[in-house]
């Protein structure tokens, strides 16, 4: 039991009870300084700014909103700021995930990721207008650095538009060594099958039923639709577009990411894209570079003699 319960306890019994508070405490053997202690903490002004940062964010949790307080200069202890996130009331419901039924699931091994742009995770999402019209969101996400690639609206998307939206990206960044995708019907058609093998992009389809093997995308969908889908209204599809495309802005440059210990995706992408960098201090060698070196020492070797 811990200190908290015990003073309840020993308040409780004293109000109750016609007997000493010093009997109360000497029975429940509790100190009596700790019981008559009194905190002179004030935590109305992190109270008020974490009030604040939380109707701006209200599906952040208060790591999160933590780091958006120190982002505005104000450093606070994660156990403080967690105690006023409680007493404010700011918990978030968090819906329970389902237990494996019959035992253990059986095993899925995927290949490790090690860097940017080896795999692409792909997938769609759906909502509605407000006049119940329904559209389709193309996600397109690195499964290494976690950024958003794409969020591309529309009422339909053929293999075609899909490619187009592809090459979009790879114009402006580079093709991809591998992309995860689930069996439908715009992901296994022959011009899509075509692209990817034209590009010398190996696709890799799920399971049919197993979206679990395509975890990332899939926990991107459940961040989009708790913080952007469900908390916005669609007048109509560009209105749509105008609402998504700004929080793929926000998700990419302002959203800690758990995971990459609490950088934006793309702070993340760029401390990896400067630590890979030829002009970095740590940066790996080249494989012909090393070559040279290792030339380099046989010849010493053998001139001085060295077995």
């Amino acid at each position: 039991m811990e200190l908290v319960d015990q003073r309840e306890q020993v308040r409780w019994l004293w109000e109750h009870f016609l007997v000493s508070q010093r009997r109360v405490c000497g029975l429940l053997r509790v100190a009596e300084s700790s019981c008559r202690y009194v905190s002179r903490r004030n935590d109305e002004e992190l109270r008020t700014k974490l009030v604040e940062a939380a109707r701006e964010k209200p599906k952040w949790g208060y790591r999160r909103l933590q780091l958006k307080l120190e982002a505005k200069g104000m450093r606070v202890n994660h156990k403080r700021v967690y105690r006023v996130y409680r007493e404010a009331g700011l918990l978030i419901r968090r819906r329970r995930r389902k237990s494996a039924r019959g035992g253990l699931r059986a095993g899925f091994v995927r290949s490790a990721v090690t860097g940017p742009d080896q795999e692409w995770a792909l997938d769609f999402v759906h909502d509605a207008a407000e006049s119940g019209r329904k559209f389709r969101v193309l996600s397109v996400i690195d499964v290494y650095t976690r950024e958003c690639l794409a969020l591309k609206v529309d009422t339909s998307f053929a293999s075609r538009r899909v490619t187009r939206e592809l090459d979009g990206i790879i114009a402006n960044r580079t093709r991809p060594l591998a992309i995860r995708c689930d069996n439908g019907p715009e992901f296994t058609s022959r011009h899509f099958l075509a692209w990817a093998l034209e590009r010398q992009i190996e696709l890799v389809h799920i399971e049919p039923g197993r979206p679990v093997q395509n975890a990332h995308v899939e926990s991107f969908h459940g961040k989009l639709r708790d913080e952007c889908l469900n908390t916005s209204w669609f007048g109509n599809l560009f209105e749509a577009r105008v609402k998504i495309a700004a929080w793929k802005e926000e998700y990419n440059e302002e959203r800690p990411h758990s995971s990459l210990e609490y950088l934006t995706p793309r702070e993340f992408a760029r401390h990896v894209a400067a630590l890979r960098s030829p002009t970095a201090p740590c940066a790996p060698q080249r494989e012909e570079e090393k070559d040279k070196e290792l030339t380099g020492k046989e010849v010493m070797s053998g001139e001085f003699g060295v077995v």
